[in-house]
């Protein structure tokens, strides 16, 4: 090979070398994906607003804190009205929805069934949210409530029975009892008894944690489907 040969073969090589390099450290769909933030918006009563605690140790903003201390780029708006029942809520949900959000925590009908409505009246309000919700593209992460004893076990089996069965009905992910491990422990909530505590809000986030997690794993990747 003469010297003009091989000096060629040598440029050829280090260009080759070069744009391989350029290549690989170039970040590609996936990961462009992965660092897009999302945006959840906690829809819910009091019990999302954060009645009694500090604006920082709300569910949203704890929930927040404890995702973004896992490394995952999210936001989460706190959409909760005290008092509200799932009629409220179904008033307010198309304007909560502006800008539409990537995912929805869904947290309603403790207070329809503290006044003791007809568990059909609350079926049917949640239903119809799910169902816009689902006109609109917007995951669920549907959060289950269940009926205090005082009503009897005929309302409590017709209430607690809504979650599970519109879950389903609606293909979205379902964590099963907003309050779980926390409800009527005194170590957790209120004097009223209702309401948790920012210790008890604590609590809530770490149990429900794992399943937010999954959901924005679930929300990535419907992401990814429709493009």
């Amino acid at each position: 090979m003469n010297a003009g040969a091989a000096l060629n073969a040598v440029g050829i090589f280090v260009t080759l070398g070069f744009s391989i390099l350029v290549a690989a450290s170039a970040p590609g769909p996936s990961m462009a994906d992965d660092t897009k933030p999302i945006t959840l918006v906690a829809f819910g009563d009091s019990l999302t607003a954060g009645y009694g605690v500090k604006t920082n140790d709300s569910f949203a903003a704890q929930l927040q804190m404890a995702l973004q201390a896992k490394g995952h780029k999210v936001e989460i708006v706190n959409a909760g009205v005290s008092g509200d029942t799932t009629a409220g809520g179904l008033e307010r949900l198309d304007w909560s929805l502006q800008p539409k959000p990537d995912g929805v925590i869904l947290e309603l009908g403790a207070n329809d069934a503290l006044r003791g409505i007809d568990p059909k009246e609350t079926r049917a309000n949640l239903d119809k949210m799910l169902a816009i919700l689902k006109s609109k593209d917007v995951d669920v992460l549907l959060a289950g409530m269940k009926s205090p004893s005082n009503w009897g076990p005929e309302y409590a089996n017709q209430f607690d029975a809504i979650y599970p069965d519109l879950a389903a009905k609606y293909h979205t992910a379902l964590y099963p009892f907003f309050l779980d491990g926390v409800a009527l422990d005194r170590a957790f909530v209120q004097s009223d008894g209702l309401h948790p505590t920012a210790k008890g809000v604590a609590e809530i986030v770490k149990r429900m944690t794992p399943d937010v997690e999954a959901f924005l794993q679930h929300i990535r990747q419907h992401e990814t489907a429709g493009k």
